[in-house]
């Protein structure tokens, strides 16, 4: 059983021989040598091998396993909660389990830092499993033997099933899996067979209503490992210490109970001889859940069959979540095969509703207005405007970003151009205002009306802003000459209002009017291309980078998209393209090529859009950046432009893009 000590081991070289004594509780350790086994990415293992004053005293090794010092991934590991579940897996659940759970010596977790440790058995002399080669029958039967042993105690467990950390609400639905879906169908194309395209497709469409469903009908919930499959399974050899040894606890979640067993079930084995031995790999399972389980037999087999399809879900989402490798590629589509073939061994397609309406989504009127926060630190909520007046050779972004956890406020409001310098009001510590429509810092006003909601929008802004002639001094904080900057501006809807899949988000194209004065200059601004957009949800920006767009082309065309790099995934897009008297299309990839200058400024920028194979050339006029300082040392610079811009097909516009740009 873990120990309860506060000290959180951050790195290996913190471990000390009194430290492991004390944890171990078997005996004096005198020496101890430290190796890297792994190769996860949001964690990391290290072997300790031990010596003791007495020969035999202890364990001969143990697992250190600690957050990533990576920051990017550190970040996404807290975010995600995967770090305090598999902790809490280990002091709250594990020590009243029998089966393929390895001892926890020790288990400390710090929220605030993200560092955690988790002291384990070792499971060696073992071997991995392989999600590809697959596993033996008997392999097969033991893994599924020794899961109905974690199940069958915690079936129905009134007290698991309200704990919190064990029941965070899934990001994924229709709209997120149909993006996803995209990208993996254009990615693998031909090598998705047909029959299993089909299962693809009727998942995708129906997975809300599926959803409903599931949720809707009584059935057997436990606790789920949540990704029970051959690559986090180590088969004990002689000498070790349990025939088989389950890692990676931190998807632990509480669900409907047989997730584990479908997901297993359905890829583990090549299909012939899944088909061949399914009965009596149920029965293993069934059998070790034991009597106070109470469920019998055909229970286990139809929840399998109702879950085969988390195996085609994870086959696609996990292939476009993580990095693109040969091997991956190989994995994931051995997955497809398999869990497409489960499900339709298993008819389960007759299980699904049918297929709900699609297409691109919308906002509602009332997401206009603030949204309810989450308790995490980085939950923002966040409106932007922006406006590009070719013909006056300047624009103008306005940003109000609220931090209710932090009881602080973003406020921005720059404009620039080639014959100008670029004017800001530029202040990360504002007071968080009570209501978001009117924000006061110590230097100026923002007010904010959605006059028709989803419609019209009027921004003001006065105060006292800073002029920079080199608009590369903002990357480097530095300070501009006083200046005064007011805008009254209105923006009117011109597109249709698109809401992202991925993130609680939308963006709308807009034309713009009203007035500007920015160091006694004044602009009178009619119908000039704008862009609005707002989103709210935990946003960490110094874990990712990104380039995004929002484009108007002289034709009536209005493009947006996307382009976002998480460390250790493959790139994301998200966009659209609205052609004048056409319904808003999603594109599938947008993807942008940008040099910078030694100033941190970009240079060249291009854009690829699909479907259409459209190409973006970007000729920045303006520079209006921000630099971003995170509480934690951490430096992303923000360099936001607008720009005029010509496609490859010859057609013109004007527009901003933004790259957002981790330092570290």
């Amino acid at each position: 059983m873990a120990h309860t000590v506060d000290l959180v081991v951050e790195r290996p070289t913190d471990l000390t021989a009194e430290w492991l004594s004390t944890v171990l509780g078997a005996g004096t350790v005198t020496d101890f040598s430290v190796e890297r086994i792994g190769t996860g990415q949001m964690s990391e293992c290290y072997r300790v091998s031990l010596s003791y004053r007495t020969a035999d005293a202890g364990p001969a090794s143990v697992v250190l396993k600690v957050a990533a010092t990576d920051a990017n991934s550190r970040q996404t590991g807290m975010a995600l909660g995967l770090y305090e579940r598999e902790v809490r897996f280990y002091t709250d659940i594990a020590p009243s389990l029998s089966g393929p759970v390895a001892p926890c010596y020790h288990a400390a977790y710090d929220a605030d830092s993200g560092a955690f440790d988790l002291l384990l058995g070792d499971a060696a002399p073992a071997i991995v499993g392989d999600e590809i080669r697959g596993a033996t029958v008997e392999q097969a039967a033991l893994a599924l033997a020794e899961l109905g042993r974690v199940h069958g105690p915690l079936l129905g467990d009134a007290m698991l099933a309200d704990a919190d950390w064990l029941n965070r609400e899934s990001p994924m639905n229709q709209a997120l899996l149909g993006q996803l879906w995209a990208g993996f169908s254009d990615r693998y194309g031909d090598a998705i067979a047909p029959e299993h395209r089909v299962v693809c497709e009727r998942l995708v469409g129906a997975f809300d209503a599926y959803l409903d469903a599931e949720a809707a009908t009584v059935h057997p919930h436990g606790l789920i490992h949540g990704d029970y499959r051959l690559d986090n399974m180590l088969f004990g050899q002689a000498g070790a210490d349990r025939p088989l040894t389950v890692v990676d606890w931190q998807t632990v979640a509480w669900g409907p109970a047989f997730t584990d067993v479908a997901y297993f079930l359905g890829c583990a084995l090549p299909a012939g001889d899944r088909q061949a031995h399914y009965d009596e790999l149920l029965r293993a399972y069934h059998d070790a859940l034991g009597p106070q389980a109470r469920v019998d037999l055909d229970t286990v087999r139809e929840g399998v069959r109702r879950q085969s399809f988390f195996g085609v879900m994870m086959a696609i989402v996990s292939s476009m979540l993580v990095a693109r490798t040969e091997r991956g590629d190989e994995m994931f589509m051995t997955m497809l095969h398999r869990h497409c073939e489960h499900v339709l061994d298993t008819d389960a397609l007759a299980a699904l509703p049918e297929r709900s309406a699609d297409g691109p989504l919308q906002p509602a009127a009332a997401d206009e207005g603030a949204h309810q926060p989450g308790d995490e630190e980085l939950w923002n909520e966040s409106w932007y405007f922006d406006f590009a007046d070719g013909a006056q050779g300047f624009g103008g972004w306005v940003r109000l970003g609220l931090y209710p956890n932090r009881n602080a406020a973003w406020v921005n409001a720059l404009v620039c151009g080639p014959g100008m310098p670029t004017i800001g009001i530029v202040d990360f510590e504002a007071p968080l205002p009570d209501d978001y429509t009117e924000t006061a810092t110590a230097n100026a006003h923002l007010g904010l009306e959605a006059v028709e909601p989803l419609r019209t929008y009027r921004v003001t802004v006065r105060g006292r802003g800073e002029a920079h002639d080199d608009p590369s001094a903002l990357l480097r904080g530095e300070a501009g000459r006083p200046v005064d900057l007011s805008l009254d501006l209105t923006w009117t809807t011109v597109g249709t209002p698109y809401q992202y899949r991925i993130t609680p988000r939308y963006e709308i194209a807009c034309t713009v009017s009203g007035t500007v004065t920015a160091d006694g200059h004044i602009y009178t601004v009619d119908g000039a291309a704008g862009q609005r957009d707002h989103s709210w949800g935990v946003r960490d920006w110094w874990s990712m980078d990104w380039v995004w767009n929002a484009l108007h082309l002289d034709d009536g065309t209005h493009l947006h998209g996307v382009d976002l790099r998480i460390p250790g995934m493959d790139p994301l897009s998200i966009g659209y393209v609205q052609r004048p008297g056409a319904a808003l299309t999603e594109t599938t990839e947008m993807t942008a090529q940008a040099s910078f200058a030694d100033n941190g400024l970009p240079g060249t920028t291009s854009l690829s859009v699909q479907p259409g194979d459209l190409t973006v050339d970007v000729d920045i006029r303006g520079y209006a950046p921000v630099r971003l300082a995170a509480a934690d040392g951490r430096v992303s610079h923000f360099p936001r432009a607008w720009a005029v811009v010509t496609t490859g097909d010859g057609r013109t516009g004007i527009g901003w893009l933004e790259w957002n740009r981790n330092t570290a």
